[in-house]
Formats: structure tokens, sequence, C-alpha cells
């Protein structure tokens, strides 16, 4: 497994990481055992960044993922999030970007991880009612501690990871990006992070399973499964996006390699440290593959002429959920 730099300041992860959440909530059906033996199989394979957060469950997938790495934590590099606050019971109540509440939740999700100290901890939504500079300040406090080594962002604009960089160094800023979604190359977020030194890590780098190429209805989803009401997988949006798949189809078939592997290519071709989430272990392999898929000129052309940057249809989350982005 490649190892990336991620930022400047010194944090080396695996080029591909383990997105953890669907292990847990939002993705239909669980399976501890299998997502126990999926993190371990990632352990094997040399991913080394482990992603999760407090509202993965709440609280469900920090804790399998401590039971995971009990006994050798320090082989992984464990990513978790605050900033969305939870009650000790775990009913939601909203944004919260206090100091008081960072702190709080910091020593819960330590707890659940069963660890002395998160590797990088993300303010995973920033509060619009509290400045980034007090938020970011107490994560720098915690970094202080030695309860936590790296600070990042997720979902946020270049003006606010400029403010936060200024009061903590910024390591990495999480956002979705794939070949479905480019808008961090045209709002500001990637030349900001250029120009700052902050490391990329891509969430759903196959849009939300849709690169995959295994998705064909939207009846495939389990009732519970969130992206029944992702913008993205209904209607003619859905029609029009399957047909961009089946032409990154027909490239991979070209090269040899899965459309999974295809696009996680492209997305690591990009600088990207990407986190595709699964719950098995054969989806695992398929995409940990992906890291050896060398991307010529002549892909980044043909995948460019069928899925130039504003091909996808539809907004990448439900109206309500897209308020809380580029905080």
């Amino acid at each position: 497994m490649e190892l990336r730099t991620l930022g400047s300041q010194g944090l080396t992860v695996s080029a591909e990481g383990l997105g953890c959440m669907g292990m847990s909530a939002f993705y239909g059906s669980t399976d501890e055992a299998e997502s126990l033996a999926t993190i371990d199989r990632a352990l094997e394979l040399g991913v080394t960044l482990l992603d999760t957060a407090e509202s993965y469950g709440p609280f469900i997938n920090e804790q399998l993922l401590g039971k995971a790495l009990a006994g050798r934590r320090e082989r992984a590099v464990v990513a978790t999030k605050t900033g969305i606050e939870f009650t000790d019971d775990g009913t939601l109540v909203g944004h919260n970007g206090r100091p008081e509440y960072i702190r709080h939740s910091l020593d819960r999700s330590l707890r659940h991880l069963g660890t002395d100290h998160v590797d990088l901890y993300y303010l995973h939504r920033v509060d619009p009612q509290v400045p980034i500079e007090e938020t970011v300040g107490a994560m720098g406090e915690l970094v202080a501690a030695g309860k936590v080594r790296y600070v990042g962002l997720s979902e946020v604009a270049p003006q606010t990871i400029r403010r936060a960089h200024a009061v903590h160094p910024i390591t990495a800023v999480q956002t979705e990006y794939s070949l479905f979604e480019r808008g961090i190359e045209d709002d500001g977020v990637m030349a900001t992070l250029h120009e700052l030194g902050i490391g990329l890590v891509a969430y759903s780098p196959l849009g939300r399973g849709f690169l995959s190429g295994a998705i064909t209805s939207p009846d495939d989803f389990a009732a519970d499964d969130f992206r029944r009401t992702d913008p993205r997988f209904q209607g003619e949006n859905f029609a029009r996006n399957l047909a961009v798949v089946d032409e990154v189809r027909r490239i991979a078939a070209v090269k040899q390699v899965s459309p999974s592997q295809l696009a996680l290519a492209w997305v690591l071709h990009q600088g990207a440290v990407a986190i595709p989430g699964t719950k098995r272990r054969r989806y695992l392999e398929e995409n940990v593959a992906a890291t050896t898929v060398t991307i010529t000129d002549e892909d980044l052309a043909a995948i460019e002429a069928v899925a130039p940057h504003g091909i996808v249809s539809g907004d990448r989350y439900a109206p309500e959920l897209m308020q809380s982005l580029n905080g």
C-alpha cells in the first residue's frame, strides 16, 4: 500500500483509507462480525486510515472501531469527528462548535474508541453560531493536551479554511470528491488546500456506490438506506447518472479493471487520499486493488469525455442537508 503525507504537518497515512460509516448507519442492514472482519482485512492489506464519527450510530461506529482495534491501536490512524451535538443517550441536538462541547465530545469519543488519543480530529460541520476561531482554538488545545494529534475540517468554504488555519494548523479537509462531485475544483477549496499545504480526504469517492456500476435501480436499496432520499438516485436524475456510469464501465472494461477501481484510481491520481466506505471484505479488496491501477493521459482524456465536470444530475443531498455544507 502506498503511503502519502497528508498535508504539511507530518501525518502519514495509506493512500486509500476505509470509511466505516456504513458498518453502523445509513446504508441498510449491518453485520458486526463481517464489519470486524473487514476492518481486520483492511489492516492486513496496509490500510491505516480508518474514518468514523460520533454521529455514525450515534456512537455505535466508534464503539465498533474501538472493538476492532483492541490490542493493536498502534496499527491504525484513527479519524473521528465532532461538532454535531448528541446527548449522552444519543439524542440529536444539532450543530455545536462551542469549546465546552468539543471537549466533552472528544472525551466521549475516546471512551467509545478505547484509546487515549485521536490521530485526526475533524470538525464535522461548522456551527454557524460559533466563530470558527473559537472551535478550532479548542481543538488546538486538545492537541496541546495530547488527546489529539492533528486537526481537520469537513465540508468547509475557502474563507473558513483560512480563518481556521490561522488559529491552528489544519492537516486535512474532508469533503465529497469523485467523478460525480467535483465542486471543489471551482469553488476555491482545492486551490486553497494547495496554497496552504492542507491535505484532501475524499469521502464518497464512488458517488455513494453509483460509480461501482453495481446499482441498476433505486429499488436496489433497503428501506432504511438514506440514498432513497438522495436526489441523484431519483427519477430522471437516476437515469441520466446511470447512463454516465455505463460509459465509465465501458472504459474500465477496456482497461480490464472494475468501474470502482477506475473511479478510485482517478481520485487518487488527483492527489487526494480516498476513503471509500464498505462493510464487506470482497468490496474492500476490490477497492484496495485500485491503488495499483495507473491512470494515463489517454485514460484521463477518455474519462473526461464521458464524465466531465458537471455531468452529474441532481444535488448531492436532500435540501435540508445541503444547508449544512460549505460552512
